[in-house]
């Protein structure tokens, strides 16, 4: 019954293909391209496309209909703007993660099911109409017995068997691809796949959603400026997710926010300060971080506005190496010392250790050079990462996904940023933070943080040193040190060598059964079982005999 359901799936997608026009696209796949011509017989490929828009915006609206999974590698594929051309780059960003409800009382069901309780006994009050709808999850308002009010964050229905089964297609699709395309083996979409579906299964449990906002909301505790809404963990499991209640005006909404008197040059410049925030002191960053999910507070007692994140289902961290590696390119690009950004590629070991630098510095130069003829307030973080990430890649440097999540992030901020406030100077917000970064670990308090850092684990360890010093000098003294050298040339030696030794055993068991097949052929009328002229037993070892003769010389 899977596999009936597999084809009825397969033969929908191309259905929904071809409706919006993108018949290439089931025609080019190497299942049917035996019968492309069947394309040009088609009617309405007679006179021009039948489906409005152009190629980028009918593959989004098509993305729409196939569901939440491609929805989702439509937003992922976004992110690789090293990948796509910049007009699908751009359609595939706008993809709406938005589809019709489920019924409330299935909803109810569904809450109830996980905690084992009547609903009464849960909430105060429980409003079965959803405050909003997307393709994984639902949201219902609710109120607690304590007089809190709380959004209800709930699973969709059977969404699990609808994603791993087109998980399991697009695998299957994206192998086909990599085996039959040369375009399939350069961009590796079996990457992309197993990315998204780490992404889009961890966003299914909403237990790690909860774990990130409380991160969140733990790094920013005192913050004025920022405020992470509380999770009621009693009430909170991987199906469901009780979170408290926050109201704003969205930040895309300028009219609002100038009716409310909030000035957008702090506000712009206030989401600048919290991303990077989270990413050089907390190495922690809400990587979903779109207008959709943005608020701002109006207090009534005309105190300072707060902004509110909200949908923390994806998030990512950075490696002390990774904030390096911004700081240090982010720096010397601002200073334009494309020799230092080669060197700092070389040197940490992004691309490989035989690139030369001269070549890389100039590939830098070329396509960075022009963005810097506008103002420094023009010149975009996101852009200038993009232009990085591309030339590295052609040197060797494989992007790692949370630069990926962190660049599209910082696309967003900085669309976000700029639309608050034109003038708005990213350089001047981010450049201090990544200074007090970088002084923190280098030079004398660098040295002394390390230190600090490392004195427990020192000082467990001390006792231990006399025993293994006077251990090290015995041994020194008798000749009993031993060096081992290991290296990926002699690991490889090895193993052709037990190649070498497998391939000489199945060879001479193959000849013996060769030889034994020639000599019982040999003895006339020993065997009583004859086949053609000769005893069965000659055919038996003489086919076995060649077949591991052939066996040996292809292993």
């Amino acid at each position: 019954m899977g596999r009936f359901g597999e084809l009825f799936r397969l033969l929908n997608i191309q259905r929904i293909l071809i409706r919006h026009g993108l018949d290439e696209i089931v025609f080019a796949t190497h299942l049917f391209r035996p019968v492309r011509f069947l394309f040009y017989l088609l009617p309405w490929n007679w006179f021009g496309n039948r489906a409005k828009g152009t190629h980028a915006q009918r593959l989004r609206r098509a993305l729409e209909d196939l569901g939440p999974v491609f929805v989702k590698l439509g937003q992922l594929l976004s992110t690789r703007r090293d990948m796509l051309p910049e007009d699908l780059a751009d359609e595939l960003a706008s993809l709406q993660d938005s589809v019709p409800p489920f019924p409330g009382v299935v909803a109810r069901r569904i809450i109830e099911e996980a905690f084992e309780k009547p609903i009464d006994e849960l909430f105060l009050e429980f409003n079965e109409k959803p405050l909003a709808s997307a393709s994984i999850a639902q949201v219902h308002a609710a109120t607690l017995k304590d007089g809190r009010r709380m959004i209800v964050k709930v699973l969709r229905p059977d969404i699990e068997v609808t994603i791993k089964r087109d998980l399991g297609l697009m695998l299957f699709l994206a192998r086909q691809a990599e085996r039959y395309s040369e375009d399939g083996r350069r961009l590796r979409p079996t990457n992309v796949v197993l990315e998204l579906r780490k992404t889009i299964l961890a966003e299914l449990d909403f237990m790690r959603e909860a774990a990130n906002a409380c991160q969140l909301r733990r790094n920013f505790a005192g913050s004025d400026k920022l405020h992470i809404p509380d999770i009621e963990w009693p009430l909170t499991c991987d199906r469901v997710m009780v979170m408290e209640h926050i109201s704003g005006i969205p930040v895309s909404d300028v009219s609002s926010l100038n009716a409310a008197g909030i000035d957008l040059k702090w506000l712009a410049e206030s989401g600048v300060e919290i991303f990077f925030t989270m990413v050089f002191r907390d190495s922690f960053f809400h990587a979903d971080m779109h207008p959709g999910n943005i608020f701002v507070s109006v207090p009534d007692d005309g105190k300072q506005p707060v902004i509110q994140l909200v949908d923390f289902g994806i998030a990512s961290s950075l490696s002390e190496f990774d904030q390096r590696y911004l700081a240090e390119n982010f720096i010397a690009f601002l200073d334009r010392d494309y020799q230092r950004v080669a060197e700092l590629h070389v040197e940490s070991g992004w691309v490989p250790r035989g690139t030369r630098v001269d070549e890389f510095e100039m590939a830098i130069r070329t396509v960075c050079e022009p963005l810097f003829d506008r103002t420094i307030q023009q010149i975009s973080f996101g852009t200038l990462l993009l232009r990085l990430f591309q030339t590295a890649r052609q040197f060797g440097m494989v992007i790692l996904p949370q630069l990926l999540l962190l660049q599209k992030t910082l696309v967003n901020i900085e669309g976000m940023g700029r639309q608050l406030y034109p003038e708005l100077d990213i350089w001047k917000t981010a450049r201090p933070l990544m200074e007090r970064w970088m002084s923190e670990r280098v030079g004398l308090r660098g040295l002394y943080r390390g230190t600090r850092k490392n004195i427990p684990h020192w000082l467990d360890r001390l006792p231990e040193l006399p025993g293994k010093a006077i251990d090290l000098m015995e041994r020194l003294r008798d000749g009993r040190i031993e060096f081992q050298t290991r290296s990926e040339d002699i690991d490889e030696l090895r193993n052709e060598i037990r190649r070498s030794n497998r391939r000489t055993v199945v060879a001479i068991t193959g000849s013996t059964f060769v030889l034994a097949a020639a000599i019982i052929y040999g003895l006339d009328g020993f065997s009583p079982v004859m086949l053609n002229g000769a005893p069965l037993l000659t055919w038996v070892l003489g086919i076995a005999g060649l077949g591991l003769l052939v066996f040996s010389t292809g292993e």
